[in-house]
């Protein structure tokens, strides 16, 4: 597994975490930034998940309005809540990081789905994340 595919995992666990527990995202990013520090082996994953997280804190607004716009008929407070961390990941890769290609983009965050999300949430990730690559 390539350090930025471990940094999308880490990085889905630290907003899911937030948003189930009810937390602020930074809240939960500082403490996972102490523990990241005790961890230097995993020092490449640790800073892409940090700046997805970041950027996911930075530009909350536009990316659930992305979300809410290209999701069809889900209000984003109904999806589950590793859809939606998957969904806010993707959508501030496919908007504000020009280094990662669409279709990577896109084919990680279906592959976290499979992994972690239910049977139906794969295609959905993709539908949603396709909508928004096609009118970035």
């Amino acid at each position: 597994m390539s350090a930025r595919s471990k940094a999308r995992k880490r990085a889905l666990d630290i907003l899911f975490q937030a948003d189930v527990r009810g937390d602020e995202v930074a809240v939960t990013l500082a403490s996972e930034a102490k523990r990241a520090a005790a961890e230097p082996s995993r020092e490449a994953s640790w800073l892409y998940a940090r700046e997805i997280v970041d950027g996911v804190i930075d530009h909350r607004d536009e990316i659930d309005e992305q979300i809410t716009t290209h999701s069809r008929d889900w209000k984003l407070e109904r999806m589950p809540a590793v859809d939606r961390a998957l969904l806010r990941m993707g959508v501030w890769e496919l908007l504000y990081n020009e280094e990662v290609p669409t279709a990577v983009v896109i084919d990680e965050a279906v592959e976290l789905a499979k992994e972690f999300s239910t049977d139906d949430s794969s295609a959905f990730v993709h539908g949603v994340l396709a909508r928004v690559a096609r009118t970035a």
